[in-house]
């Protein structure tokens, strides 16, 4: 795992292979000592509904710099000490992490709600396409993934 990087509050990355969450929350924790409060999520990739594979596709020269603006916005709407939001694309399969997002704060309640806060962008705001691969076979047949009005909903309240 890439060691966490501590010279700016925010360690934004895109990840084209797994993450461990535990390494990288215990160099958030460590990294932020003084913190009174880390929240953090992991998204992971569903199992069920015959789910097969997720993937994830981005635009380049637009996702990096939006995340880092995403995480620069959590960072001055809410009194933190730092926040981490790592993101993979390419092909994941059930049970693996999609996206891990952390943030430490004197208090809990602007921990909980920065990630809350960065999740609902990441969700329906932000630079990627998904799509399943569902059904049997080796091949399946891919679906894409959009938003949904509670993911929309979700969202509209941080205007």
């Amino acid at each position: 795992m890439a060691r966490l990087v501590l010279d700016t509050p925010a360690d934004v990355r895109l990840l084209d292979k797994g993450l461990s969450a535990g390494e990288a929350l215990a160099a958030f924790n460590s990294a932020h000592d003084r913190a009174g409060a880390i929240a953090s999520f992991l998204g992971k990739v569903r199992p069920g509904k015959d789910v097969k594979a997720l993937e994830l596709t981005h635009y380049e020269p637009l996702t990096l710099p939006g995340m880092e603006s995403l995480a620069e916005q959590a960072l001055e709407r809410f009194a933190l000490d730092g926040v981490l939001v790592w993101h993979r694309v390419g092909t994941m399969q059930p049970g693996e992490g999609i996206v891990l997002v952390a943030a430490a704060a004197p208090h809990r309640r602007a921990a909980f709600d920065a990630v809350d806060f960065l999740m609902d962008h990441l969700k329906s705001a932000a630079w990627f396409w998904k799509r399943e691969r569902r059904g049997e076979g080796s091949e399946g047949a891919w679906y894409w993934i959009e938003p949904r009005g509670d993911d929309h909903a979700a969202l509209a309240r941080w205007k």
